[in-house]
């Protein structure tokens, strides 16, 4: 997975430390504002009493206020500081204050003390300065914030680094095992005992008893499908000896080549399963092949073989292939079958049903033909035809034509995956 993709694991994590530190910052952001504010207003309100206070000692002294100090009668006064000082005679108090903010150039703190029926001393103090150091603050908050962020997301994302490679080794661990190397295993790195060694330890323990059971059946079929050649052979030269006018003769003969071909194909699959299977190539005319390899078939298929190119391949599975792709597209399919080779690829199609939904989207199965209107079978010619299509790095794809084309089953072998279209 790349280092920038945003659907990586480490920047799930990295969003996740960011989100919670900005929410870590947020609150305490929060926390010093309102403390800041406070601690502001109460300034503000100090020395606004400590003026008025001031100011009342003048009057009284000199019977003049002092020349940044108003005297109001009650009903100029603003309405807020005018309540404010009603309750403040009504409990005694007598000095009021009031916070006049009216954002963004306009922050007073006013004062208020009665001097006489209707007389009131007024202060005003200016708390824009208070106000920009507040402001001042937030806005080194937001940025402490955003400078640690530039840290903490990278660090986060590194320090993530380790668990990352740890997923990819067993991602790619299980892929292995998916393609065929039953011996890949995650193992355990290092002394970490957390839920990644455990399904580490899990998927090495599925692992080895898929192993073992595949190796179990492997050697199950290869001992079956050798324990029967025995018989078989008996049974064939018995079958050699019947009456050739017999027509039960015949029936006998034709399930006993049938047994033998089924016990040949076992052999062949155990053999593919186990790895045993090797390619021997060399350069060999695809189109005379497939043309010699169809008309020993001793089936009516129509060759056409104009564009076929000089392969390196192992001729003996291609025919082996072949044989198979041609005999199931008769025995299941119907007339006419077609091959065609193209360059190095060759592609063999019926004008019957078309294979089943189950096959095109799980491949060929062993021992199931797939569906009842496609004949009986046991379902190992294309299972063989894959696995030697495997062998010579091949490629082998089923589908179905379209119904306006005639429909039918189309199988194609690619000799040269790789090299593009032939």
């Amino acid at each position: 997975m790349g280092l920038l993709n945003p659907r990586a694991l480490r920047w799930k994590i990295a969003a996740l430390v960011a989100a919670a530190c900005c929410a870590v910052a947020a609150v305490v952001g929060f926390l010093v504002h309102d403390a800041t504010r406070e601690r502001g207003l109460r300034v503000g309100q100090d020395r606004t009493l400590t003026r008025l206070v001031a100011a009342e000692r003048e009057l009284s002294r000199t019977g003049t206020p002092p020349p940044d100090v108003d005297v109001r009668p009650r009903d100029e006064l603003p309405d807020p500081l005018a309540r404010d000082l009603a309750e403040q005679e009504r409990s005694e108090g007598g000095f009021a204050t009031w916070y006049d903010a009216q954002p963004p150039n306009w922050y007073w703190m006013w004062g208020a003390v009665a001097v006489g029926d209707d007389q009131v001393l007024v202060v005003r103090h200016d708390m824009s300065t208070e106000v920009r150091s507040l402001q001042l603050l937030d806005r080194s908050i937001v940025k402490a914030v955003l400078a640690a962020l530039v840290f903490v997301v990278p660090l986060a994302a590194l320090a993530t680094e380790p668990i990352n490679r740890r997923l990819r080794r067993g991602a790619r661990t299980a892929r292995r095992i998916a393609d065929g190397d039953l011996d890949a295993r995650i193992g355990s790195a290092g002394r970490a005992r957390d839920e990644i060694t455990e399904m580490s330890a899990a998927v090495d323990d599925m692992a080895t008893a898929l192993q073992r059971k595949l190796e179990n059946e492997q050697r199950f079929t290869a001992d079956v499908a050798h324990e029967l050649r025995t018989p078989l052979m008996g049974l064939s030269t018995a079958a050699g000896l019947l009456p050739e006018t017999d027509e039960a003769t015949r029936l006998v003969r034709d399930r006993v080549r049938a047994l033998n071909a089924l016990v040949e194909d076992l052999l062949e699959i155990s053999r593919l399963d186990a790895g045993a299977e090797r390619a021997r190539p060399d350069a060999v005319p695809l189109g005379e092949l497939v043309t010699d390899v169809v008309r020993r078939t001793g089936t009516e298929t129509r060759v056409t073989a104009g564009d076929a190119a000089l392969v390196e391949t192992d001729p003996r599975r291609v025919e082996r292939i072949v044989v198979n792709l041609v005999t199931n597209a008769h025995r299941h399919g119907a007339a006419p079958v077609e091959v065609t080779v193209t360059g190095a690829r060759i592609v063999v199609r019926d004008h019957g049903p078309g294979f089943p939904p189950a096959l095109l989207d799980e491949g060929p199965q062993r021992f199931r033909t797939g569906a009842s209107e496609r004949g009986r079978g046991h379902g190992l010619g294309l299972t063989v035809a894959q696995g030697q299509a495997g062998v010579l790095g091949a490629r082998l794809t089923f589908a179905n034509a379209p119904e306006g084309d005639g429909g039918g089953a189309v199988v194609t072998l690619d000799l040269a995956p790789g090299a593009g279209p032939g």
